[in-house]
C-alpha cells in the first residue's frame, strides 16, 4: 500500500503542482488511512464506502475537528479516483461517502469587564480632548462603541444611522437590517448621552469640519465615498482603541461588540426569541449559536436553586 501512495504523491506533484506541505498532509493522511484497513484485514483495492465510513467514523470518536475530518475525506478520495484512473481498481468506493458538517464555531465574546474597560477608555478619551477636531472624533467614538453595545445591531446598520436617529426623546431605533427587514430596538440613556455629547462636540467643532462631510443624512457623516464612517474605519479605530485600553485588539471587532451585546443578555435572563429579534436573525437557528451561554445560565441555576445540588452537612 504504501507504494501506492508514493504512486500517488508524485502524480500530485508532477502533474497537479501539489504543494510540499499539501503533499506532507495527504501521505500522513493515507497513511492513517493505510493503517486502519490493514488492522481491518483490508487494502487500498479491497476498501468499500462502509471502510471509509467506519474510518471517518473513527476519526470522529477520537477527537478531530470536522475540517481535519474533511480534509482526511479528500486526501482518500482523490487517491481512490487515482486508482480508478490508473486501472487499479474498478470503482470509486469513495463516492457515495458524505463529508463531515462543520461545526458552528461559537462567537468571539467579551467579558462584561472588558466591555466596562473598553467604554471606560472612550469615555477618559472623550473627556480629555481638548481640539474641537478631536473633541468630536473622540466623542464620535464613545457613541459608536455604546450605540453597537446598547442595541447589538451590525456595524454596517451602525454606520449608516439616518440623523434622525439623534433625537434624544425617541426610546427606540428603528433599524432596516437585512432583506430591508424593519425592526425597533431600544436605545439605553448611556447610548442617548453619547450620542448627544457627540452631536455637540460635531457642533463645537463645525468650522473645522465645514465643507468636508458630504451628507447630513447620517448620524455619523464623513467625507468617505458612502457619506458615512465606513465599517472598516470604525473597526481600525475599535482596534485602536482596545490597545489603548489593554485589550487584546485581536480578538476584537464590531462584530464581537454585538456578540457580548446577545450574550450578556441572554447570560442575565434574556429570552432567546427577544435576543432573535433585537439581532434581526430571521431564523432563531442563527441566535442558537448563544445557546452555550444559556446552558451555563440553566446549569447554575440548578446548582444554586436546586435542593439535591446542595451539599448537606
Amino acid at each position: 500500500m504504501r507504494h501506492l501512495i508514493e504512486n500517488f504523491l508524485e502524480m500530485m506533484s508532477a502533474e497537479r503542482g501539489a504543494a510540499k506541505n499539501t503533499l506532507e498532509s495527504y501521505a500522513r493522511d493515507l497513511e492513517a488511512y493505510a493503517t486502519f484497513l490493514a488492522d481491518a484485514g483490508k487494502n487500498f483495492k479491497s476498501a468499500q464506502a462502509d471502510d471509509i465510513r467506519t474510518h471517518m467514523e473513527a476519526l470522529a470518536r477520537a477527537g478531530f475537528a470536522a475540517s481535519t475530518q474533511a480534509r482526511h475525506l479528500s486526501a482518500v478520495r482523490q487517491f481512490h479516483r487515482f486508482l480508478f484512473a490508473e486501472g487499479l481498481r474498478d470503482e470509486d468506493p469513495s463516492g457515495p461517502v458524505s463529508a463531515p458538517k462543520p461545526g458552528r464555531p461559537l462567537p468571539k465574546v467579551m467579558s462584561i469587564e472588558e466591555v466596562d474597560r473598553l467604554i471606560g477608555q472612550a469615555e477618559h478619551e472623550a473627556q480629555a480632548a481638548r481640539q474641537p477636531g478631536a473633541r468630536m472624533r473622540a466623542a464620535r467614538m464613545l457613541a459608536l462603541v455604546e450605540t453597537i453595545y446598547a442595541t447589538g445591531m451590525r456595524v454596517s446598520e451602525l454606520v449608516s444611522l439616518p440623523a434622525s436617529a439623534a433625537k434624544p426623546s425617541q426610546p427606540f431605533l428603528t433599524i432596516v437590517g437585512k432583506g430591508g427587514r424593519e425592526r425597533i430596538v431600544p436605545l439605553s440613556d448611556r447610548a442617548k448621552a453619547a450620542i448627544g455629547d457627540y452631536l455637540a462636540a460635531r457642533k463645537q467643532a463645525g468650522n473645522e469640519t465645514k465643507g468636508k462631510l458630504k451628507s447630513a443624512d447620517f448620524l455619523f457623516p464623513s467625507s468617505s465615498a458612502e457619506g458615512h464612517v465606513t465599517r472598516q474605519a470604525f473597526a481600525r479605530d475599535l482596534k485602536d482603541l482596545a490597545v489603548r485600553a489593554g485589550l487584546d485588539a485581536a480578538k476584537l471587532s464590531p462584530h464581537v461588540l454585538r456578540h457580548a451585546f446577545a450574550s450578556h443578555l441572554l447570560a442575565n435572563g434574556a429570552d432567546l426569541r427577544v435576543v432573535q429579534q433585537l439581532l434581526g436573525h430571521a431564523d432563531i437557528s442563527t441566535t442558537q449559536i448563544y445557546t452555550h451561554v444559556l446552558d451555563e445560565r440553566l446549569r447554575r441555576l440548578v446548582e444554586e436553586g436546586h435542593p439535591l445540588a446542595q451539599s448537606r452537612g
